[in-house]
């Protein structure tokens, strides 16, 4: 059977929070950089995850010490090192691609003991109280996306694995569309039924784990896996 690689998003999936956008809301005016009326264009299409991490954090008031202490108030699912740990014991990949920031992500993993997890992210830069955001997966992407998760598909794909997308956000969407499977909870789970991708839903890691892992046959080998054709 293909190996497979799971990509899987960090805010509202990996950490059941997000932890990006309770960030964004904590350090601006009024939580400004999280009002709808900020998030609109973004929510419409009207401009990429980029534009609106720019915009976000030209709101931003923070010092690398105050952002750290705000990002440890959050935990992540306990039920995804499990999930990891069993996927990787099968011969399958699993990697974090967010479209949030480098000082949480890594943070928190390592303090899950997942440390020798892949991860990318967008960078944050920290400078005299202020923030700039860096891209450093920007490269072969969408063009709108910060760190495009349709890149990571395809470059797993040309690897030789099945590509599958586990997220719970717009922010997926380009990974969606060019996955082998997804799976989804929330804005993305909504997105998918809207656009006919097909999709499994979730509500935690015990749900994804339970969803991906092989049958077995009659004779205790693994049965064959088949791509789901449909939503649910």
């Amino acid at each position: 059977m293909m190996p497979r690689a799971f990509l899987c998003d960090f805010d509202g999936t990996v950490s059941p929070s997000d932890i990006g956008a309770a960030f964004a809301r904590r350090f601006s005016p009024a939580g400004a950089a999280e009002a709808p009326s900020f998030l609109a264009r973004w929510m419409r299409g009207e401009m990429g995850h980029r534009e609106l991490t720019v915009a976000q954090c030209e709101l931003l008031a923070v010092t690398r010490e105050e952002a750290m202490t705000f990002a440890r108030g959050f935990t992540l699912d306990p039920h995804f090192a499990p999930f990891a740990r069993e996927a990787q014991a099968r011969g399958d990949a699993v990697l974090v691609v967010s479209e949030g920031f480098d000082f949480y992500v890594r943070d928190q993993l390592e303090r899950a003991g997942l440390g020798d997890l892949p991860w990318s992210a967008n960078a944050l830069r920290f400078e005299a109280g202020r923030v700039v955001p860096e891209f450093p997966h920007a490269a072969d992407g969408c063009g709108r996306c910060g760190n495009c998760k349709g890149r990571h598909v395809r470059t797993w794909r040309a690897r030789g694995y099945q590509a599958v997308l586990i997220g719970d956000g717009l922010s997926d969407r380009c990974g969606a569309r060019e996955a082998d499977r997804v799976l989804a909870r929330g804005d993305l789970l909504a997105w998918c039924h809207r656009e006919g991708v097909a999709v499994t839903p979730f509500e935690s890691f015990a749900d994804v784990a339970r969803a991906v892992r092989p049958a077995v046959a009659s004779d205790g080998s693994p049965a064959r896996a088949t791509r789901r054709a449909g939503g649910g």
